[in-house]
C-alpha cells in the first residue's frame, strides 16, 4: 500500500468520525445519541485549544491534556495532524483536488509555489495567543506573601525569553537579545505594579474564531446538520434553528471555496493551528527531503504539494503538511521521508520579520483592553446577554470559550444560540440564550451544556446545585436571569384580556410568577328585563352565545354590595349564574346589571425566579413577548444582584 493511500484512509476516517461525533452530540435515548461517545476527542487533540486556555487561565481542563500527545508526535514525525487527521484540512484538500485535477502539471506547480503571504498565519497565531496572555503575565509577575516582588518579576522575564528564544530564530545578534531582555524587564515591572482590577490585565481567548477544529465543529453543528436534518436522516424530533448563522456559513463557505483559487488556501494563509504545528514541526526528527542535491528541476514534486513547502529546492520544513504526494511523483526517486537533512538544504523557520513580530505581539496585548474599555465584563452591560447555567463570570467565560458550538448542539430545547452583537466583538459566536427560538426555555432538570463543554467555560453542574436542593439549599438555585412583566404589552395588564400562560408554565416550586386578582367592568351597564334565581334576561343585548362562560366573567347588580356571581352560560340576551351563589331574591326588572371580567395580573418574585425563560417562550404575545428574561440577578455576576 502506498503511503498516500494510507494517508487518504486516515483522512477519511477522522473526517467521518468527527462528523459522527457532531451528530452524536444530541440528547435522547437512541444508541447513537450521547451515550459515552467521546464527542470532544478531536477538540481535545487540538493543542491550540489547550495552549490558549493555559495562557488565559493559567490552568488547563483535564481533557485538553490530549493535546500533549499531538505536540509530542509533531516533534517526532512533523505536521501529521494537518495532513492526516484534521477534518477541515481534509475538506480543503478534497475541494482543491476536485478543482485542479484536470489542470496541467505546470499550472498545478505554479499554484503550489510558496508565497510570502503564508506568513500571515503566524501573525494570526501570535495575535491570538498574546490576546490570551495578560492574565498569565500578571499571575507569574504578581505579588506573593512568601516571595519578594523581584523574584516574580525575573521569573516572568525568564519565562518570556525562553518562549521567544525557543520558538523564533530572529535573535541572530546578541544586541537583539539584550534589547528584548531590557524591554521585557520594563514591561513586566510595570505590569506587576498595576492593580489586579486594571483593564490591561484581562485575557480573552479568541483562538476559536480561526482554529480549524472549533470552526469545523461550529459549522457542522449549526449549519450542515440542521440543513440536512429531516431530509436524509432525522437527528432531532423538531427542526433546529440558530440565529445569526449567515456569518458562520459565509466564513465556512469562503474558506472552502477559496480552494478553487489556491489549494488549501485556509491552511496556507490563515490557519493558526497550522502555524503552531509549523513552529513545532521545525524540530521534527523525521522529515521530507532530498537524498541528493542534483535535480532536473522538473517540478513534478510540487504539482501536488499541499503545503507549498518547495520540495524541489530548499524545503520549508515548517510548511510541509506530510501529504507525501512528492514521494511518488518524483521521476528520479530523489525525495524520501527520513531523519537526514534534505540534501538541497532546509528553511526551518518562517520568514517573519522583527517588525511584524513586534506589531503582532503589541496588537494582541492591547486589543482586548481596547475592546473592554466599555466595561462590558465588569458591569451589567446588555440585559439580553444571558449565558447558559453554570457559565463562569463574563471575563472568566471569555477566557475559556472556544466557540465550538457543542453546547448549542446538545441543548434539547434549542435555546442556546450563537451570539452576534449581544456579547460584543470578542463574544461573537459564544453561547447565549434566546428563549424565542426552540421548543421551550431552559429546562429545570437539564445540565447537558456544562457536561459537554470541552474547556469548562460552562462548568459541569449536578441537578441539586442547579435546582438548589439538599446540600445546596442554603445557596439556592442557579439563576441565569430574571423575568420582568411588561405592563404595556401584557394582556391582563394592558388590554383587560384574561391570560395566565406564564404563571401556568412556571416550572419552579413554589411558583416564581404570582398573580393579582382584579375585576374590570366590561362595557356599559345593561337593563334587566326579567330575572330568576339562576339567571336574568337583558334588554337589547347581543351576546355571542357562551362567550361569557369561560370562567373569567362575573356579574352583579349595579349599586349593590353583593358578591360577584360567576357566569356559567349565556345566550344572545340572557345570562346564567353559578348555582353555588344564586340570587335571593332575584334582581327586580328595570334594575341595572354590571358585567365584569376577572383578570389575574402576573408579577414576578425575583427571589424564586431562575430566569429559565419558559414563560417568555410560551407568552402568547408573539412579536415582542410581554414577559421577558434579562440577565439581572444572575448567579455568576454578583454586581447583577437584585435581592438584599
Amino acid at each position: 500500500m502506498k503511503i498516500t493511500t494510507a494517508r487518504r484512509i486516515s483522512q477519511a476516517f477522522f473526517f467521518i468520525i468527527t462528523v459522527w461525533f457532531c451528530a452524536a452530540t444530541a440528547s435522547g435515548t437512541e444508541w447513537w445519541q450521547l451515550r459515552g461517545w467521546p464527542v470532544n476527542w478531536i477538540i481535545q487533540l487540538d493543542p491550540l485549544a489547550g495552549l490558549g486556555t493555559l495562557l488565559s487561565t493559567h490552568s488547563i481542563y483535564s481533557g485538553l491534556i490530549w493535546g500533549l500527545v499531538t505536540i509530542l508526535l509533531t516533534i517526532i514525525v512533523g505536521r501529521f495532524f494537518c495532513g492526516w487527521l484534521c477534518p477541515f484540512g481534509t475538506l480543503h484538500q478534497f475541494t482543491g483536488y476536485v478543482a485542479n485535477r484536470k489542470k496541467s502539471p505546470v499550472l498545478k506547480a505554479e499554484k503550489n509555489r510558496y508565497k510570502n503571504a503564508q506568513n500571515l498565519k503566524y501573525i494570526f497565531l501570535i495575535f491570538l495567543l498574546t490576546a490570551a496572555m495578560p492574565d498569565l503575565l500578571i499571575f507569574i509577575s504578581g505579588f506573593s506573601e512568601d516571595k519578594p516582588v523581584i523574584f516574580w518579576v525575573f521569573t516572568a522575564i525568564v519565562i518570556i525569553l525562553l518562549i521567544l528564544l525557543s520558538i523564533f530564530e530572529i535573535f541572530k545578534k546578541p544586541k537583539y537579545i539584550i534589547i528584548t531582555f531590557l524591554l521585557a524587564s520594563i514591561f513586566i515591572a510595570l505590569l506587576s505594579m498595576l492593580p489586579q482590577t486594571s483593564r490591561l490585565l484581562f485575557s480573552s481567548l479568541q483562538t476559536g474564531l480561526l482554529d480549524p477544529i472549533p470552526l469545523f465543529y461550529r459549522s457542522v453543528n449549526l449549519i450542515i446538520i440542521p440543513l440536512l436534518d429531516g431530509t436524509f436522516f432525522s437527528l432531532s424530533p423538531a427542526p433546529r434553528f440558530y440565529g445569526g448563522t449567515f456569518l458562520i456559513g459565509a466564513v465556512f463557505l469562503s474558506a472552502v471555496l477559496l480552494n478553487l483559487y489556491i489549494p488549501r488556501f485556509y491552511c496556507r494563509f490563515i490557519c493558526p493551528l497550522g502555524a503552531l504545528f509549523g513552529l513545532l514541526g521545525r524540530f521534527a526528527i523525521w522529515r521530507i527531503g532530498k537524498s541528493e542535491e542534483k535535480c532536473s528541476n522538473c517540478l513534478m514534486c510540487e504539482k501536488d504539494c499541499e503545503g507549498a513547502c518547495s520540495p524541489s529546492a530548499k524545503i520549508r520544513v515548517s510548511e510541509c503538511v506530510l501529504c507525501m504526494n512528492c514521494l511518488h511523483t518524483c521521476p528520479h526517486d530523489l525525495i524520501g521521508y527520513e531523519t537526514a537533512v534534505s540534501a538541497s538544504g532546509e528553511r526551518r523557520s518562517p520568514d517573519l520579520s522583527k517588525r511584524k513580530l513586534a506589531a503582532s505581539l503589541l496588537s494582541g496585548i492591547i486589543a482586548v483592553p481596547m475592546i473592554r474599555l466599555n466595561g462590558s465584563t465588569n458591569q451589567v452591560n446588555n440585559p439580553r446577554l444571558i449565558r447558559p447555567p453554570g457559565a463562569l463570570d463574563e471575563s472568566g467565560f471569555l477566557s475559556r470559550c472556544i466557540k465550538c458550538g457543542q453546547c448549542m448542539k446538545i441543548c434539547p430545547t434549542n435555546v442556546i444560540q450563537p451570539a452576534f452583537s449581544e456579547a460584543g466583538i470578542e463574544g461573537i459566536w459564544s453561547p447565549v440564550l434566546d428563549f424565542r427560538i426552540g421548543t421551550s426555555g431552559c429546562q429545570l432538570n437539564c445540565i447537558a451544556c456544562g457536561h459537554i463543554c470541552p474547556t469548562s467555560a460552562i462548568r459541569p453542574l449536578i441537578l441539586d446545585e442547579k435546582t438548589g436542593k439538599n446540600k445546596f439549599a442554603s445557596t439556592g438555585p442557579i439563576r441565569i436571569g430574571t423575568a420582568f412583566v411588561d405592563h404595556g404589552r401584557c394582556l391582563p395588564w394592558a388590554m383587560d384580556k384574561p391570560c395566565i400562560v406564564c404563571q401556568e408554565n412556571c416550572p419552579v416550586s413554589p411558583k416564581a410568577i404570582l398573580t393579582k386578582e382584579t375585576f374590570s367592568l366590561k362595557g356599559k351597564r345593561a337593563v334587566i328585563n326579567s330575572s330568576e334565581s339562576s339567571g336574568i334576561e337583558i334588554e337589547k343585548a347581543q351576546f355571542i352565545p357562551d362567550s361569557l362562560a369561560t370562567g373569567d366573567y362575573f356579574c352583579r347588580v349595579s349599586g349593590s354590595d353583593e358578591k360577584m356571581r360567576l357566569i356559567i352560560r349565556n345566550s344572545k340576551k340572557s345570562l346564567e349564574v353559578s348555582p353555588a351563589l344564586p340570587w335571593k331574591p332575584p334582581p327586580s326588572p328595570g334594575s341595572m346589571i354590571e358585567i365584569y371580567i376577572r383578570l389575574q395580573q402576573p408579577f414576578v418574585d425575583p427571589a424564586m425566579c431562575t430566569g429559565c425563560g419558559i414563560c417568555e417562550h410560551e407568552c402568547p404575545v408573539r412579536s415582542q413577548r410581554a414577559i421577558r428574561v434579562t440577565s439581572d440577578n444572575e448567579s455568576r455576576n454578583k454586581k447583577a444582584g437584585m435581592i438584599i
